[in-house]
């Protein structure tokens, strides 16, 4: 990472935005978001104890996607056909692959949620990165395709190269840096990984200056 780049990015948005993501315009946002609600929403979705039932968690993740503010209006009614018209068969499938990702091999449960996605046209970054960043956004990254290309470029990211088709191993190696450049930054920004992706995108923008 160039990290005389995090640091003016850091400096300028803790000028615009004293206390970071504690100052009220901040707040502001997030509500606008809707952030805790989702997160609670996924929390309580998808703990362990809920993939019992394939058709409640498919039902869920059509819930998030349709209610999140990170998914595009272009994709949310794609999902939301694609979701009804799966079989039992698929929903089993696919409710396993999330379990998987999110309580057990993770690159499995990440391959199998990509190969039902893909039969659809449906293999889309944000598609398959939502569930875990309100589920633990803490650790977790979400793959926005514009905002990661420019974060690889911008902060100069090292031996990440972006592709439109997903990947478990380019998701690990993005994640294991973002949470590294978000140890470099100042604890009024070390909130959870989707708004520090937030406030590197605004550096990308300029709408710190």
């Amino acid at each position: 990472m160039n990290k005389a780049k995090l640091k003016e990015a850091e400096k300028n948005f803790l000028m615009r935005f004293p206390g970071g993501f504690s100052h009220p315009e901040m707040l502001a946002l997030i509500k606008k978001h809707k952030v805790e609600k989702m997160k609670k929403m996924a929390q309580d979705s998808f703990a362990i104890g809920q993939f019992e039932y394939a058709h409640n968690i498919v039902e869920a993740m059509g819930k998030i996607v349709a209610q999140s503010s990170l998914i595009s209006i272009f994709e949310k009614p794609k999902f939301r056909d694609f979701v009804k018209g799966l079989s039992d068969g698929e929903k089993e499938h696919l409710a396993h692959g999330l379990k998987e990702f999110l309580h057990g091999d993770q690159a499995f449960g990440f391959r199998m949620m990509t190969g039902l996605l893909s039969e659809y046209k449906l293999a889309k970054w944000p598609l398959l990165t939502i569930y875990s960043i309100y589920y633990r956004p803490n650790t977790e990254a979400f793959i926005k395709p514009t905002t990661v290309k420019g974060i690889i470029e911008y902060f100069e990211l090292t031996g990440l190269k972006y592709n439109s088709t997903p990947t478990y191993e380019f998701y690990a190696s993005f994640r294991e840096q973002i949470l590294q450049m978000k140890q470099e930054v100042h604890t009024a920004l070390q909130v959870d990984n989707a708004a520090f992706c937030g406030f590197l995108m605004m550096a990308l923008a300029g709408r710190m200056a």
